[in-house]
C-alpha cells in the first residue's frame, strides 16, 4: 500500500518559486565589482532567472549541459544559480584561483558549454580561452559595454542574454528531483581535480536541513551576508537555504577585507554569517585596530579548516557573536556536522560547555558518521579512540563525476580522509588529516591542536604544523608561524605550549615567514610546506 500524498518533486527552482511568492520584496543587497550596492529582491531574481533559462532554451541548450560561472557573490551570480539549475542545466562554480592548468582541466572535463564571469575575471578568460575551444560563448557578467566589446569580438555581455529570454517563459517540465542540477570540482590538492555532481533532491534536502535550529538556523527574520564564495562549495548551500528561509541576503562581491566586511555588515543589519578562519581573522584585526563593533551579528558558521580557541572566544567575548564550529567536504554538498550544545550540556559548568565548543559538532538528520580502523572495523564512539572518518547521507556522493563505478566508496561509507573521534552524542573532533597527521616515534601527535595553541599567542597572526624527517624519532613537528608582532621570539613560543599539550609534543622547531601558502578556497597548503622543510631537522 502506499501513501495517498502529492508528488511533488524536490527542485531547485521550487525554492526561488516560494521566496518569490511568500518573501518577494525581501531585499537583496549586492556588490558590484566597482564597489557600488545593487538592490532588488527575491521577485525580481526569480523573474530574471526564468528569462535566462528561456534564453538558454532559445541558444538550443539540452537538458544537463553544463554551463559554468566565474564569479564573486552578487546578485546576477544568484539568478545564474536558478536559471541554470531550473532550466535543466548544470550550473558548474569555477574556482577562480585555481591554477590555469587546472582550470583548462576542469572546464574540458565538465564539457562546459557556455562560462559567464565577472569583470574582475577578464584577464583570466583571455588566458584561458585559446585552450578551450568548446566553449561556445563567453559572458560578461555586465551590461553592454561597447568598448570591451570593440576590443573583445567573442566577448557577449550577461544583460543582452537576458534581453534574450521572454517574460512568459516557464520552467520545464521534463526535470526530476534526481536530476544532476550542479557540479562543484574539489581542489585538486592532490592529482587532478574530481567533480561532484549534485542532484536537485539532494541540493533541496541539504537547504532544508541547512536552515533548522540546530544548524545554520535561518529564519525570515535574518539577514544573511555569505562571505565564504559561491563557486566554493555553492556557499556551503546558503544561496539555497536562505531564499527557503526567506531571509535577506548581502552578497559581498569582491571586497572580503575587513573593512570592507564591517561596513556591510553595520549598514545592512547583517544577523548572520559564514566564512573560513582567514576571513575572521582580518575582520577581527580591523574591528580591534578601528575600535569599531558588530552591534547586529548574532552568530556566525566557521568552516574550511579548524577555527582557533582563540578566535571562538574573541568573538564570544569581545563582539557577543556566538560561533558555529562547522565541518563539511565538497563531497557532501558540503554540511557534515555543525556545533550546537544539546539541552544537558547547559548545566555543565561554562569550562566543560566550551571544551565540547571546540569539536566540530554533531551530524544533523540526513547525516550519519562513524570511525573506522585500517582493516574497517568501526570503533567505539567513546570520544577518545580516534581512526578514520567516514560518513554516508542523501546529500553524500555516491561516485565522482565520470569515474569508474564502484571506485569512490567502502561498503556504502565515503571516506573523508580525516582522523576525528565521536563520542556517544555524535560529537565529532578532526584529530587531524590521515595525510597531515605526525607519528612520532610510534605516538600520535595532531597538527590541528598545536596549530590551534600556536594561533592563540598575541604575537602570531598565522600558524601551520609540519611533520618534519627525524633521525631517531622517524617524524617530529615543526611550527611554521608568520609574526604579528617582530618581537616574537622561536623560545617564546615553544614555552607557550607549555601545560598545554605533553612534552613530547611540543614542536621541535619554529620557523618563521612572512606568509603561509594558502590553496584555492584559502586552507594552507600543507603539502607545499613539507616539501619545503621535510629536512629542516635533519642535523638535530
Amino acid at each position: 500500500m502506499l501513501g495517498q500524498m502529492m508528488d511533488r518533486q524536490l527542485l531547485i527552482s521550487s525554492i526561488i518559486d516560494h521566496a518569490a511568492r511568500y518573501h518577494g520584496d525581501t531585499e537583496i543587497v549586492s556588490v558590484n565589482t566597482d564597489g557600488s550596492r545593487h538592490r532588488t529582491n527575491y521577485t525580481n531574481i526569480r523573474n530574471r532567472a526564468l528569462k535566462l533559462a528561456s534564453a538558454f532554451a532559445g541558444r538550443g541548450l539540452k537538458k544537463s549541459d553544463r554551463v559554468a560561472t566565474i564569479a564573486w557573490n552578487n546578485y546576477r551570480h544568484l539568478e545564474l544559480y536558478y536559471g541554470i539549475s531550473g532550466a535543466g542545466l548544470v550550473c558548474h562554480t569555477l574556482n577562480p584561483r585555481l591554477f590555469p592548468e587546472q582550470f583548462n582541466y576542469i572546464v574540458s572535463h565538465a564539457d562546459d558549454k557556455i562560462i559567464f564571469f565577472d569583470q574582475t575575471f577578464l584577464p583570466l578568460v583571455e588566458g584561458i580561452r585559446p585552450h578551450l575551444p568548446n566553449v561556445k560563448s563567453w559572458i560578461l557578467m555586465e551590461a553592454r559595454n561597447d568598448e570591451l566589446s570593440a576590443k573583445h569580438d567573442w566577448l557577449e555581455f550577461y544583460e543582452d542574454v537576458i534581453a534574450e529570454g521572454s517574460d512568459d517563459h516557464v520552467w520545464p517540465d521534463d526535470i526530476g528531483e534526481t536530476d544532476a542540477s550542479s557540479l562543484c570540482y574539489t581542489s585538486g590538492t592532490t592529482g587532478n581535480p574530481k567533480g561532484v555532481l549534485y542532484s536537485h533532491r539532494s541540493t533541496l534536502i541539504h537547504a532544508m536541513m541547512s536552515a533548522t535550529p540546530d544548524v545554520m538556523n535561518f529564519s525570515a527574520r535574518d539577514c544573511l551576508l555569505p562571505v565564504v564564495p559561491m563557486f566554493h562549495v555553492n556557499a556551503w548551500g546558503t544561496p539555497y537555504a536562505a531564499p527557503l528561509a526567506g531571509a535577506k541576503m548581502v552578497m559581498p562581491g569582491p571586497g572580503l577585507d575587513g573593512a570592507s566586511l564591517a561596513s556591510l555588515f553595520n549598514d545592512e543589519k547583517v544577523t548572520i554569517s559564514a566564512g573560513v578562519p582567514t576571513i575572521w581573522a582580518g575582520l577581527i584585526q580591523h574591528l580591534e585596530s578601528s575600535g569599531e563593533t558588530l552591534p547586529h551579528m548574532k552568530r556566525t558558521v566557521i568552516g574550511g579548516s579548524a577555527c582557533p580557541p582563540s578566535m571562538i572566544e574573541k568573538f564570544r567575548d569581545k563582539y557577543d557573536v556566538e560561533v558555529l564550529h562547522a565541518w563539511g567536504m565538497t563531497e557532501l554538498s558540503p554540511l557534515g556536522s555543525v556545533n550546537n550544545l544539546k539541552n544537558k550540556h547547559f548545566e555543565l559548568p561554562e569550562k566543560e560547555q566550551e571544551n565540547i565548543r571546540l569539536s566540530q559538532g554533531r551530524p544533523p538528520f540526513g547525516i550519519e558518521l562513524a570511525v573506522f580502523d585500517d582493516d574497517f572495523n568501526r570503533l567505539p564512539e567513546d570520544g577518545e579512540t580516534q581512526g578514520d572518518l567516514y560518513c554516508r547521507g542523501p546529500w553524500v556522493l555516491d561516485e565522482y563525476y565520470l569515474a569508474e563505478k564502484g571506485t569512490t566508496l567502502r561498503d556504502g561509507w565515503f571516506a573523508t580522509g580525516d582522523v576525528a573521534t565521536l563520542d556517544g552524542d555524535g560529537f565529532m573532533t578532526i584529530r587531524d588529516r590521515s595525510k597531515d597527521i605526525i607519528k612520532s616515534g610510534g605516538e600520535w601527535i595532531s597538527t590541528v591542536e598545536l596549530e590551534n595553541i600556536a594561533a592563540g599567542h598575541p604575537k602570531v597572526s598565522g600558524a601551520a604544523v609540519i611533520a618534519a624527517h627525524h633521525d631517531k624519532w622517524d617524524e617530529r613537528p615543526v611550527l611554521i608561524a608568520v609574526k604579528a608582532d617582530e618581537t616574537a621570539t622561536e623560545a617564546e613560543l615553544l614555552d607557550y605550549y607549555s601545560g598545554k599539550v605533553a612534552k613530547w609534543q611540543i614542536p621541535d622547531k619554529v620557523i618563521f615567514v612572512d606568509d603561509l601558502p594558502l590553496g584555492a578556497t584559502g586552507k594552507i597548503l600543507k603539502k607545499e610546506l613539507r616539501q619545503e622543510y621535510a629536512d629542516c631537522l635533519k642535523s638535530v
